[in-house]
């Protein structure tokens, strides 16, 4: 059970971080599409002005304006700093939680330590839950997308993917009696 569930943990680490990522790269783009528009109009905007075209002036004001209230109640900059965090966030525990799973479980630690181990994994997604903005439905649509693509996953898994676990643990060599030599006279005569 140890196993399930620091799998469901990595895989639901996995869905929120490129959520997050996909969150952050939208609002980054939306950010420098809106604001370099303010920026090139509110240039044209002054410059109108000052040449005496009072009309196309007031128009751009009013478009400038308009689109600076969009800005600064959408705050696009602050929303995808805040989901760039969550996913940097969310990727740090799945790779700590991957790391859990494919070593350290398999090392020689008691079945309660490494399920205190997994516990403190799952307090930490709680709490990264409780703090991370809420994924817009079309960023994890965008996520789910990719990450059935194949982007969540690593070249060396897809290698090793088909063998078992117990496969890539390493076996330690039995030496057979038949092989040792039975006293040091016999090896020099070998060699």
């Amino acid at each position: 059970e140890i196993m399930k569930e620091s799998k469901r943990i990595e895989e639901s680490s996995l869905y929120s971080a490129k959520g997050h990522f996909a969150a952050a790269h939208t609002w980054a783009n939306f950010h420098l599409i809106i604001g370099v528009p303010i920026v090139v109009l509110a240039a044209i905007a002054g410059s109108s002005f000052i040449s005496n075209n009072n009309v196309i002036a007031g128009v751009l004001s009013l478009i400038v304006a308009v689109l600076s209230a969009v800005m600064t109640f959408l705050n696009p900059n602050e929303r995808s700093s805040s989901h760039l965090n969550a996913g940097n966030s969310y990727d740090a525990l799945q790779n700590e939680v991957r790391i859990f799973r494919t070593i350290d479980c398999w090392r020689e630690d008691s079945e309660q330590i490494l399920t205190e181990r997994l516990k403190n994994y799952s307090n930490q997604k709680g709490k990264l839950n409780q703090g991370s903005p809420q994924i817009p439905w079309w960023a994890y649509q965008i996520a789910k997308r990719g990450i059935k693509a194949g982007e969540g996953s690593f070249e060396v898994d897809k290698d090793e993917s088909s063998m078992k676990i117990s496969d890539q643990i390493p076996k330690k060599e039995k030496i057979s009696f038949q092989d040792k030599p039975t006293n040091v006279e016999e090896t020099q005569m070998e060699n």
